[in-house]
């Protein structure tokens, strides 16, 4: 029997029994610390310095002191400011209300079109879903992008990484996906993104099309690490709202590295000591919890896409590595493709959907890996075929690479504004396979279409 008392009784049982005060001692780095204070780490305090009350996250302890990283910084904070205790638990503002629109890391607006109606409150780090309450990843989610669709299939609640150095064309290929994604809704976190590439994603990327079915948070690199990181889990907490209510969301995140700087800052700041080129151990602690909290589940699902912003071009860096190890494959945007004129740069050779297989259905696989042979066979004789030492005839294999090159490259390449439905995507991959096979020219009438 439903007890008709149970909304009072979790109010009661919500409420902060003890008003914890303290003072602060030092302020090291980053960091203040503060004696007196009996809070739990991840608890939420307010800081009453000279130039303005402030919030700050209690995210551990030394010698008895709580250690807190102020969301505003540690400017103006003195030793003797007085610190209270404001809440146990961090929780975000969700509702229905939040598409369309702009937050920061708190998930308040920063768009200047009004407050956000509010359904309820919802925990900032809940625990990701138990193994065996998630659902098998059975339907594919298109991205509207050919050669991810075609060569690289993301399922609904896959967990992908878009893998990346500077200036390849990522912000654009994250604004196509959003803009042409077969996803109900997408939360986009932009962590640690520069301010003026804020306005620019939001307007030229994204679009009013993207941005009407989309939730964004943005934290900047100017602002707090702590705030950095919590705009992270403030994206994914608004993402999992939407899966409770039965949506099909796309989460974008960029960018993962960034986030790890952000928690870098945060590590070496409380006394955590460098491992990994400089990361402390709670960098790669952060990623399971974050990343895993994806999925899909019995009501709906979250995809998520992370960027990976990779140091000189090396997929094989620490933070690289390690979350291509948490996630469920990865697309690789390659700089020599970019250099080029090739965009989207997806290098679909260095590119893995680890769950192709259940989302896509034989012939698609087959047409795949067709394709993908004659671009392996194609790029390991490129060099001969550029200095004219390429002799016809020497390998058939080799000769069909060279034959549908251009046509495949032309499947690849996709403008800004062009989008391709999954059957549309399929049908083309089709043609182009037949054609390699020896089953006819079809690819031209597949592209009149």
């Amino acid at each position: 029997m439903t007890n008709l008392f149970q909304p009072q009784i979790d109010l009661v049982e919500a409420l902060e029994t003890v008003r914890s005060e303290g003072e602060v001692s030092q302020v090291v780095g980053l960091v203040a610390e503060c004696r007196g204070l009996a809070a739990p780490v991840g608890a939420v305090c307010r800081i009453d310095a000279r130039g303005g009350a402030r919030q700050a996250e209690v995210i551990g302890f030394r010698d008895s002191r709580a250690i807190l990283s102020p969301f505003g910084g540690v400017l103006g904070i003195e030793a003797g400011d007085r610190v209270r205790l404001d809440s146990f638990r961090q929780e975000v503002p969700v509702g229905p209300g939040l598409l369309g629109r702009v937050l920061d890391g708190w998930g308040s607006p920063v768009d200047g079109k009004g407050p956000v109606p509010v359904e309820r409150w919802t925990d900032l780090h809940r625990g990701a879903p138990p193994a065996l309450s998630r659902s098998r990843i059975t339907r594919p989610l298109s991205t509207g992008v050919r050669s991810i669709d075609g060569f690289s299939t993301i399922g609904r609640g896959q967990r992908m990484g878009i893998f990346a150095g500077s200036g390849v064309g990522k912000s654009v290929l994250l604004g196509m996906i959003a803009r042409y994604t077969s996803a109900d809704v997408s939360v986009i976190g932009l962590v640690g993104e520069r301010g003026r590439e804020v306005r620019e994603f939001l307007e030229r990327d994204l679009g009013p099309e993207g941005l009407a079915r989309s939730v964004v948070v943005i934290a900047t690199g100017d602002e707090s690490p702590s705030l950095r990181v919590k705009a992270a889990f403030t994206a994914t907490a608004i993402a999992e709202y939407f899966r409770e209510q039965g949506r099909d969301v796309l989460l974008l995140m960029d960018s993962i590295t960034r986030l790890a700087f952000a928690q870098r800052e945060l590590g070496l700041s409380a006394g955590e000591p460098p491992a990994t080129r400089g990361y402390p151990p709670s960098v790669f602690n952060m990623f399971p919890r974050l990343l895993e909290r994806a999925g899909r589940n019995s009501t709906g699902s979250i995809t998520g896409l992370y960027t990976v912003l990779v140091e000189g071009d090396d997929i094989a860096d620490p933070i690289a590595d390690t979350v291509r190890s948490v996630l469920d494959g990865h697309v690789w945007l390659s700089r020599r493709l970019a250099t080029r004129g090739h965009w989207p740069s997806v290098d679909v050779l260095d590119s893995v959907s680890r769950v192709m297989i259940d989302v896509t259905d034989a012939d698609h696989q087959t047409r795949a890996a067709k394709l993908r042979e004659l671009l392996a066979v194609y790029r390991e004789s490129e060099d001969l075929i550029t200095v004219g030492a390429y002799v016809r005839g020497a390998n058939p294999t080799l000769d069909l690479a060279v034959d549908m090159k251009g046509r495949i490259d032309e499947f690849l390449r996709q403008g800004i504004a062009e989008r391709s439905t999954y059957e549309e995507t399929t049908l083309w991959l089709a043609g182009l396979a037949d054609e390699a096979t020896g089953g006819g020219p079809k690819t031209e009438r597949v592209q009149k279409r």
